[in-house]
């Protein structure tokens, strides 16, 4: 029966084709739209993830209890080795030290006296070390104002507000106060290797960004870090976050050390997670609504290619066809096409979203100011849901036309298919 059914659909195009390439054109923009809503809605997750909270963050417990007041005293010792061991524990995840310190920045005159002061809150990254993400994490490149990326370790960026605000150029030193890790001052000096822009007006009146490696010199904190931050692969999965960190937490669970290595995750900081839930039931309703629309259509289609057999199936009666052997043939070839449309739908749906979700849509030219709070490339995430999402509107809603179309089958009259064929 199903290869009678299948030869059927081959040979006599004009009752499959249509169908075919109108619900695998269907399941396709349902997969590819899925994909698109849940990256755009993880963007604001990415740029928190970016800058502050990372996917996951490791800490000692010490410090997780006062994590607002970035204490340095209360930092991870031994923090290389344990990137090392998070990197190889668990694969497809990148692992970052940070260090969020504040100060207060100095600009001599040319006579070496102050010239002017002014109060930063700072960012120390890995810029130097080849192939870091931490560049195009903070959207470092296309959010430079003047100068250029630090080369050395003793270079670091000022908000453009900051510099032009106390008059200080690119190459111009400055002299960094702040504090160690043992809680004694440090002064440290910096050339301005070029300035940027946040995005966020209190940000942007004082920040700094240095290398990682100058503020362990600076701070006295070789080898470690009061932060490690981790990221997956691709955009933020609560699901993947909570198994990392349950699995790594249950490491140290007899452990009643303060200092003893603890990971949080992003929804546990900063209230995100109320935030995670919100944007993810808006996607989820969104998408639910273009699901919805897509179905009417489907099912549309169906209705229709019911009521264009109109006639084929008055002469399959009038041959001695009986109605239920028509009916169930009907429903049968609408699963065929639901399932043919919405594999090969889903399949393109998903190869159009992967490359969205690589390569992504540059939308820089669209803010012409450029900022490090701004995403600058627009990606779709492919979910475990993009694989059968398409499968709503185009089995489910196909077959239910062909169901309600076939009903009028049933309606048919014998005595009057003489008349209707015009015989």
């Amino acid at each position: 029966m199903i290869r009678f059914l299948i030869k059927g659909l081959l040979k006599d195009r004009s009752r499959s084709l249509i169908p075919l390439i109108v619900t695998s054109f269907g399941v396709m923009i349902t997969v590819v739209l899925h994909s698109w809503l849940t990256g755009i809605m993880s963007e604001s997750l990415e740029l928190n993830a970016n800058i502050t909270t990372g996917h996951m963050k490791v800490m000692t417990k010490a410090y997780s209890e006062v994590m607002d007041l970035s204490p340095l005293n209360l930092s991870i010792i031994g923090a290389d080795s344990l990137v090392k061991g998070l990197k190889k524990s668990y694969a497809g995840t990148d692992w970052v030290k940070r260090i969020r310190f504040g100060g207060l920045v100095d600009v001599p005159d040319e006579k070496g006296e102050t010239k002017a002061q002014g109060p930063v809150v700072g960012w120390s990254l890995d810029l130097l070390t080849k192939g870091t993400k931490e560049i195009e994490r903070f959207n470092l490149k296309k959010s430079l104002i003047s100068g250029s990326l630090p080369k050395k370790t003793d270079e670091g960026l000022l908000t453009d507000v900051f510099a032009k605000r106390y008059n200080i150029g690119i190459g111009d030193t400055f002299l960094l106060f702040s504090n160690t890790f043992e809680g004694s001052m440090s002064f440290t000096n910096f050339t301005v290797a070029g300035t940027i822009r946040f995005g966020s007006e209190a940000i942007d009146r004082g920040a700094l960004i240095i290398d990682i490696k100058a503020a362990e010199k600076s701070f006295n904190m070789e080898d470690s870090a009061p932060e490690i931050l981790g990221f997956l692969e691709h955009q933020y999965d609560d699901e993947k976050v909570n198994l990392i960190s349950e699995d790594f937490n249950s490491l140290y669970r007899n452990n009643d050390d303060e200092f003893r290595p603890y990971m949080i995750r992003m929804r546990d900081q900063n209230d995100m997670g109320s935030i995670i839930d919100y944007s993810q039931a808006i996607g989820t309703l969104m998408v639910a609504i273009f699901v919805g629309a897509m179905s009417v259509v489907l099912w549309n289609a169906g209705l229709l290619g019911g009521l264009r057999r109109y006639s084929e199936f008055g002469i399959r009666l009038a041959m001695g066809e009986e109605k239920i052997a028509i009916y169930k043939s009907l429903i049968y070839e609408a699963i065929l096409i639901g399932l043919i449309g919405s594999i090969t739908g889903t399949i393109s749906g998903l190869g159009i979203s992967y490359y969205l979700q690589e390569k992504g849509i540059d939308i820089s030219n669209l803010m012409p100011n450029s900022s490090i709070l701004m995403p600058q490339i627009a990606r779709a995430n492919i979910t475990i849901a993009a694989l059968y999402i398409g499968f709503i509107p185009g089995l489910v809603s196909t077959v239910l036309g062909a169901v309600i179309s076939g009903i009028g089958i049933f309606k048919r009259k014998t005595s009057m298919l003489f008349k209707e064929l015009e015989v």
